[in-house]
């Protein structure tokens, strides 16, 4: 059964992963490989942050290894985050203040708009996967449209859910749908979808 390491420490992205690659590959982490480091995110697009980390791991481990970097867009912050979505409030990579924060900047946008005047809360998730198979680099993109709500709600997810309601279900966020129904149309979901069906066709 292919091992494939997965450029994250993130529980949950990793489950997610799992889920989507299903019972034909292993996953495991750059700590399984003996990487505890930070890896490098230094690159200006989702593109170059993808293809470093993964390069990052390939090139100390020399194995088959896949990383993402994932962008939320928010058209009244001019696509901000962006590639700074994991540090928007700084260093510490604090979601509850990436939240905060973007909450924060589009209520100063509604209440400085001349009256009448609506301003866009439409949003969208971008994931960027690199995948590293035999030396060879390899793109996979999904994107999952949205808005970004007025307060936090749900319990699950992680990441910015508890503020993205995707236009598949109007009035929830994405931390307020199950696993599976977030996996059907996530960003992420949707690069790894493709990754799983590449690796399939070409049977590793």
């Amino acid at each position: 059964m292919p091992e494939i390491i997965f450029a994250t420490g993130n529980r949950g992205k990793l489950r997610e992963a799992s889920e989507i690659l299903g019972e034909g590959f292993v996953l495991s982490t750059p700590a399984d490989a003996g990487i505890t480091e930070d890896i490098p995110e230094t690159g200006e697009t989702l593109d170059e942050n993808s293809l470093q980390k993964a390069m990052y791991i390939y090139e100390r481990t020399g194995r088959d290894c896949f990383a993402d970097d994932t962008g939320l867009e928010v058209d009244a912050l001019g696509g901000a985050p962006g590639v700074y979505t994991a540090r928007y409030a700084g260093p510490s990579k604090d979601f509850g203040r990436n939240m905060d924060k973007v909450l924060s900047e589009l209520s100063a946008l509604e209440k400085a708009a001349p009256e009448g005047v609506a301003v866009s809360r439409r949003a969208r998730f971008r994931s960027v996967v690199t995948l590293i198979l035999g030396g060879r680099a390899h793109r996979f993109e999904g994107v999952m449209e949205g808005t970004i709500a007025r307060s936090k709600s749900g319990n699950g997810g992680f990441g910015y859910d508890p503020i993205f309601i995707p236009d598949e279900y109007p009035g929830l966020t994405a931390a307020d749908i199950t696993e599976d129904q977030k996996n059907e149309i996530s960003h992420r979901g949707k690069a790894l979808r493709a990754m799983a069906a590449f690796l399939n066709e070409i049977e590793v």
